[in-house]
């Protein structure tokens, strides 16, 4: 190790010894894909038995409420599972927010159920690397932070939430209100690259549904009476299609609507995804999505109700953020650890908590790689390494740096 208090060596160490691939096993035998509310009711009870043992008040919070659109362009209601909420010493001098999600892209009829040992060392599993092992990270730093005199000058809100892998709807406001007036936020996404790597820039993610209702008529008899909702569907898709760029990236994903040949189809839903690089580039597809609505409703005579939003903002390398690597990366420097970091084209929660101006690091999990696939693969030794950087960067934080 480099340059390291005794404080700071004895609170490195217990978090690199705390007992963490035998909570990733559990944790991960669990099935906790975002629409399996058993299985994220017994994941929030087993994270919650064990992050008791931290001081603080802990909660299980509801989530808010959220409306989709079906395939028909109706609104319905889904449910998401609870959030697990735990404040520590909110008077303290210095306050920090941590974050992951209890969620994984693996639903309960998944195939890809089993953990297995790839090689020595290397462990696959759904939801081992994205992020039962960021979980366990984290709970391993903050309870050795416990274990130092740093503790007293450190407060913090630790949120991990039930549904980030769909783009946190029923959570994203109790981020909002967890992040007010804290110094920095880490987050606990696996590493953007094995080597250890962490994320910087990340893009914003939008997605919507355009409902567009036009009106039926005979394809034979008189067509010319029907206004086609699956033609304007496609004219709007099109239209979207064109403002695509190297800062703005647009993905028309689906079309639901029509019926049988000899009627003029008088709905349609038309799903996108946008990705703006920046708050400029947010700002131009909205005026594009604007500008392309009205067209459509005016040459085609339907009416169209544009559902969704940007939920993840775009998050740019800021100055703030800036600093906050650079304490990261000399933490790491002083385990041994080499820490680098690059823009991805991802989004997750540390996009939410960077809009409401507290600089973050997202990636602070345990290196691994392949992740939402069936080769998703968790490297072990990682874990100690991890919390050991988690451990250090929290407690110099607290130390004021």
């Amino acid at each position: 190790m480099g340059q390291l208090t005794s404080i700071e060596r004895a609170m490195v160490e217990a978090a690199a010894g705390a007992e963490m691939l035998a909570q990733v096993e559990a944790w991960a035998g669990v099935n906790s894909g975002s629409r399996n509310l058993e299985g994220l009711a017994d994941m929030a009870a087993l994270l919650a038995d064990a992050f008791v043992a931290l001081p603080g008040e802990l909660t299980l919070r509801e989530a808010a409420a959220v409306e989709a659109v079906d395939a028909s362009g109706k609104p319905f209601a889904i449910e998401h599972g609870r959030n697990l909420h735990l404040i520590v010493r909110p008077t303290a001098p210095v306050q920090l927010l941590l974050t992951g999600h209890m969620d994984t892209v693996f639903g309960a009829d998944h195939p890809f159920q089993a953990l297995r040992w790839t090689e020595d060392g290397v462990l696959n599993g759904p939801g081992v690397a994205d992020m039962k092992g960021g979980i366990a990270v984290l709970l391993a730093a903050l309870k050795a932070v416990e274990t130092s005199p740093v503790a007293a000058r450190v407060g913090y809100e630790v949120v991990i939430n039930s549904d980030e892998e769909v783009g946190s709807p029923g959570s994203a406001a109790l981020i909002a209100t967890a992040a007010r007036g804290k110094r920095a936020a880490l987050t606990y996404e696996p590493a953007a690259l094995p080597d250890g790597t962490l994320a910087g820039a990340r893009p914003g993610s939008g997605n919507f549904s355009f409902v567009i209702a036009g009106k039926s008529a005979h394809a034979g008899r008189n067509p010319e009476d029907g206004r086609n909702a699956v033609v304007a569907a496609a004219d709007l898709a099109l239209r979207l299609d064109i403002g695509k760029g190297p800062r703005l990236s647009i993905n028309v994903a689906k079309v639901d609507g029509g019926g049988p040949n000899n009627v003029v189809p008088d709905g349609a839903v038309l799903r996108v995804n946008m990705r703006p690089a920046t708050v400029e580039d947010e700002a131009r597809a909205r005026s594009l999505i604007d500008a392309a609505v009205a067209m459509v409703r005016a040459e085609h005579e339907v009416a169209i109700d544009v559902h969704g939003g940007f939920g993840r903002p775009p998050k740019p390398l800021t100055p703030a953020a800036e600093a906050l690597f650079g304490l990261v990366r000399q933490a790491g420097a002083d385990l041994g650890q080499t820490i680098g970091w690059q823009p991805t084209g991802g989004v997750c929660d540390g996009n939410n908590i960077a809009a409401c101006g507290v600089p973050v690091i997202d990636t602070m999990g345990a290196r691994g790689g392949k992740i939402h696939s069936m080769e998703e693969y968790l490297i072990v030794d990682s874990l100690a390494e991890r919390a050991a950087l988690s451990a250090l960067t929290i407690a110099r934080l607290a130390e004021g740096a």
